[in-house]
């Protein structure tokens, strides 16, 4: 009879057998949510065999275009940004037309960063995105792969 315990392990990752690879998504006339939780699932590294939730499994994501990220169901007009001061009476709100103007990159960080860990591990994994309100970028000595998302207008 075979030894049940040897084929019912888990194998974690460890950190010396981490892969990290570079993408490049273009978000030009992507939709910010369905964007974002892919992009959240490449940086936890959901889409790899190794992937363990308590270690950063995740690849580095350059995203293009930012500034061509589109919304759905009229939200350009009802969705706010809020952020507090931490004084009384500090509640600043930003809507998200101006902020598409100002800072279209806080878009797209600020969706994703909704969608990861809210502890030190999601700190560390929302670090490896990087975001760019156009079409270039400087990271092309990384040989950054082209990642289709197929959600295009």
């Amino acid at each position: 009879m075979r030894n049940l315990e040897l084929t019912r392990t888990t194998r974690s990752a460890s950190k010396s057998e981490l892969e990290r690879t570079w993408y490049l998504i273009d978000a030009d006339g992507q939709v910010l949510g369905r964007l974002a939780s892919k992009i959240a699932a490449i940086l936890r590294g959901k889409n790899k065999v190794l992937f363990t939730p308590s270690i950063d499994t995740g690849d580095h994501i350059i995203v293009v275009n930012a500034e061509k990220v589109r919304l759905t169901g009229g939200k350009e007009d009802k969705k706010n940004y809020y952020h507090h001061s931490g004084y009384p009476g500090g509640l600043k709100e930003v809507p998200y037309r101006r902020m598409i103007e100002k800072k279209p990159e806080e878009v797209i960080i600020h969706a994703v960063r909704g969608m990861l860990p809210h502890n030190r591990l999601g700190r560390s994994m929302i670090k490896k995105l990087h975001v760019y309100a156009g079409a270039s970028h400087p990271h092309a000595a990384q040989r950054p792969e082209p990642l289709s998302i197929n959600e295009q207008k």
